[in-house]
């Protein structure tokens, strides 16, 4: 979502931007995947099962199980694990993402491009790659071990492409995942990390300028995990054990908008407390509610107005020299603000800027809504004020919309 909001910030400040997801799905970990759907398959027949720790946890496993057994019967139950697990694979691979994606649209993130690890190995692309950089000098081999000489960017140590056993390394894909997507005509790169990614930096930068391209053209943005809490209690969850939270479920309790705007409320790289029950309360105390109750009330003074035959002023039907109360300059200064705003969070590819922003204004206009009637007897500060509003709430729904989040004109 992050990455979804920095890409809606950059178009908003002017660039052409894609959105791309790419899938890890080749090596050993999709083989694992497999593999423990294929023991689980096995249990729900009946067979006894020893189910090694290292395979995937959880009840949606279990899930994916089920349906192949609805869909083949029992007609894998024989089949050595060579002939199986790459179909076991196949099937839950297709099924996560499925899932991922349906999820993924419904808290309003749609990619462009959803590119396969696998692409990167069609041709032999990834040791061609691997070739090239060794006959610049970048790869080395110590017995049946190839290494990347990252050291000669500035990183702790070099790092193993090829393991001793044939095996490329994530990090070899990883070259040549950039690699492709420089070579598709992009200026710019920007990587969506995890947090506990923060030691790949070096090796993925030093990647990059062995095949001649700028360090400062990959951006990495490293986003801490969220902390889930109900009611200040921390909801209990283990990867492990397989017992977590879905966004699905997330979704489900607190909705797209609140779950959006609750994600953005800090740093990407700092940690982040989520109360659900917070995110459901329509009070002053949830500042998603808040942020929108302002878009709602400025709709709703607008359809006052209108209701009165009074027309909605342009800039040049004003007199501003009206609007000279403390909360009406401090207003105008915001709005002067704003497109610097988004400048600034674009370039520094920080989203949450404008949630700071956002919350900021509307609790001057909610101070101001209170305070001053906008819709008078004196149709000169009348016109005035809603000349106002009316920008307050144009910048209001431009910036909820960057961030995804709609702005309801009745709440």
């Amino acid at each position: 979502m992050v990455g979804d909001v920095i890409a809606s910030l950059l178009h908003a400040a002017g660039y052409g931007v894609s959105r791309e997801y790419y899938i890890n799905d080749a090596g050993n970990q999709m083989n694992n995947l497999g593999r423990s759907v294929l023991l689980r398959y096995r249990e729900i027949c009946g067979y006894p099962i020893e189910f090694p720790e290292n395979c995937y946890q959880g009840d949606y496993i279990k899930e994916i199980a089920r349906d192949i057994l609805r869909q083949e019967g029992e007609k894998y139950l024989k089949s050595e694990e060579s002939v199986a697990i790459p179909y076991f694979t196949a099937v839950a691979g297709k099924t996560i993402l499925d899932e991922i994606k349906v999820d993924l649209k419904d808290f309003g993130v749609v990619f462009d491009e959803y590119f396969s690890e696998k692409e990167l190995y069609k041709d032999d692309g990834v040791n061609q790659l691997l070739n090239d950089l060794r006959r610049k000098g970048f790869i080395y081999s110590e017995g049946e071990t190839l290494w990347f000489k990252s050291t000669a960017f500035g990183d702790e140590k070099d790092r193993v492409v090829i393991r001793q056993n044939g095996d490329p390394t994530y990090f070899a894909a990883d070259i040549a995942y950039h690699h492709h997507k420089f070579s598709r005509g992009f200026d710019m790169l920007i990587d969506v990390w995890g947090a506990d990614h923060h030691g790949y930096m070096p090796r993925l930068w030093a990647g990059i300028q062995a095949l001649g391209y700028d360090k400062l053209s990959l951006k990495i943005i490293l986003v801490q995990l969220v902390n889930l809490l109900r009611a200040g209690e921390p909801v209990a969850m283990s990867t492990r054990s397989g017992e977590f939270v879905t966004l699905r479920e997330v979704l489900d309790e607190v909705g797209r908008d609140a779950a959006r705007y609750n994600f953005l409320m800090r740093r990407s790289d700092s940690h982040l407390d989520f109360d659900l029950e917070l995110a459901k309360k329509k009070s002053s105390e949830n500042p998603v509610y808040y942020v929108q109750y302002a878009h709602a009330r400025i709709c709703s003074i607008i359809r006052t107005a209108k209701e009165r035959d009074i027309a909605l002023p342009v800039y040049s039907d004003i007199e501003s020299a009206v609007l000279k109360e403390k909360d009406e300059m401090i207003l105008i200064k915001m709005l002067v603000r704003y497109p610097e705003l988004i400048s600034g969070a674009a370039n520094a590819l920080e989203p949450h800027r404008i949630t700071f922003y956002l919350n900021e204004l509307a609790g001057v206009f909610h101070s101001y809504y209170n305070k001053y009637k906008v819709v008078s007897d004196d149709a000169t500060l009348t016109a005035a004020r809603l000349f106002l509003v009316k920008m307050v709430k144009i910048v209001l729904q431009n910036a909820l919309n960057i961030l995804g989040v709609n702005a309801p004109e009745e709440m």
